[in-house]
């Protein structure tokens, strides 16, 4: 297996095995000590983190077909827009920063970088 495909399955599963443990924590360690708003905040980092996870899984995937610069800087899109994005989040959320929302829309255009870049790389790399 390649080892880009190799790097972007592990960091997917690991990021998987995160994301649940975030959430778990969220609804069991977190419930009663935050508001709704700010629950609703900290599920909002856990579900964009799932979702971005299930999309490195897709590029480690894609990387065992082709190889393509692309699809390389498409699952590093994903990891620093979960890293921004729900890292903002789960930061902002027991510290009471709420300036830390300031960088979640920087997560949030990584993430849509990262699914322009994995879009061209499919085209380019799959073919017609």
């Amino acid at each position: 297996m390649d080892s880009i495909a190799k790097l972007f399955l592990s960091i997917g599963s690991i990021s998987g095995a995160l994301a649940v443990m975030l959430g778990a924590f969220g609804a069991h360690g977190l419930k009663e000590k935050l508001s709704e708003k700010m629950l609703a905040n900290w599920m909002t980092g856990v579900e964009y983190h799932f979702y971005h996870t299930f999309a490195l899984l897709v590029v480690g995937l894609l990387a065992m077909k082709i190889q393509s610069g692309l699809l390389t800087a498409s699952g590093w899109s994903f990891v620093a827009g979960i890293l921004l994005f729900s890292g903002s989040l789960y930061a902002m959320v027991p510290t009471g920063i709420t300036r830390l929302g300031a960088i979640t829309p920087i997560g949030g255009l990584l993430f849509i970088a990262g699914w322009t870049l994995l879009a061209a790389a499919a085209w380019k790399g799959l073919g017609s």
